[in-house]
């Protein structure tokens, strides 16, 4: 099913500004609701559960505006963060965007590759170790201004930008620790990523599944998610589908369909997402 011709959709792309961003602000991942307008963050991300693409006419703007933003030809609107290097943060988060619609666009790759760089250093021993990652930080970005707070290296952030850029030894050793560590993936789900759910019909699961989507972007996620793997197939139905229950709905990941007045239209929804998970997976 293309959900790009649905309800969602157009309702999005009608509030698209003309130089291809959404609001006032670019930065926030909070669920929209009727108090904060949309930020481009917001579009992107519900666009991508949708199915749009690169080569979708309003991907295409926002990521030209954003390159330019990155390259420094533009400036994003955006308030800012006196906790972080907001500066080192934006670029952080535009070439995280950009990579994950268009993975080989030459700025943000340039910028992927020096934050592999200070990921390799921190798993120089096999393990992540926290001062050698501030120390490779520290030399890679000399971040400014003094006092600001470090940047997680696992957050979501980081993990929509280093596919493909780091070596594979490198790459096991990451995801090995971000599927291990207690408090999951910043901005997408918030607790152990090594033990899936207890129930299913949850919109927690429906989170999960999105951490899952954001690992499932590097090569070998197939080799560290089998657990997870065995964890979708244990929760389909006898029909064959899956089904997180009307609680998913929360206007990110679900609805997909233009309506969930039908049981039928929802398990659709959730059938057509778990399974498209598992080809990332390789399944």
């Amino acid at each position: 099913m293309d959900y790009r011709e649905g309800k969602w959709a157009q309702q999005i792309i009608s509030q698209q500004n003309s130089d291809g961003t959404w609001g006032r602000n670019f930065h926030s991942l909070s669920q929209p609701n009727s108090r904060y307008p949309l930020t481009t963050e917001q579009a992107l991300r519900r666009l991508l559960a949708l199915g749009f693409t690169a080569n979708d006419a309003p991907i295409r703007k926002t990521l030209d505006c954003l390159t330019s933003c990155l390259m420094g030809e533009r400036k994003i609107d955006d308030y800012w963060e006196k906790t972080h290097d907001w500066q080192l943060f934006t670029q952080l988060m535009l070439s995280a965007w950009i990579r994950v619609f268009e993975p080989e666009n030459a700025v943000a790759l340039s910028f992927a590759k020096r934050w592999a760089n200070v990921i390799g250093a921190s798993f120089a021993e096999g393990c992540f170790k926290h001062e050698a990652y501030l120390a490779a930080y520290q030399t890679e970005f000399a971040p400014n201004p003094k006092g600001a707070r470090e940047i997680d290296p696992t957050a979501l952030y980081h993990l929509l930008l280093l596919p493909g850029v780091l070596p594979r030894e490198v790459e096991a050793l990451y995801l090995d620790h971000v599927i291990n560590k207690a408090d999951g993936i910043y901005y997408v789900y918030s607790k152990l990523i090594a033990e899936p759910p207890g129930c299913f019909q949850t919109k927690q699961a429906s989170w999960y599944c999105a951490a899952l989507e954001t690992l499932a972007r590097y090569d070998l996620a197939r080799e560290q998610l089998g657990f997870a793997i065995d964890w979708l197939k244990a929760n389909q139905d006898s029909d064959t589908q899956w089904d997180f229950s009307s609680k998913a709905s929360d206007g990110v990941y679900f609805p997909l369909s233009d309506s969930w007045r039908t049981a039928e239209d929802r398990r659709l929804d959730c059938t057509n997402r778990v399974r498209a998970l598992l080809e990332d997976l390789g399944e």
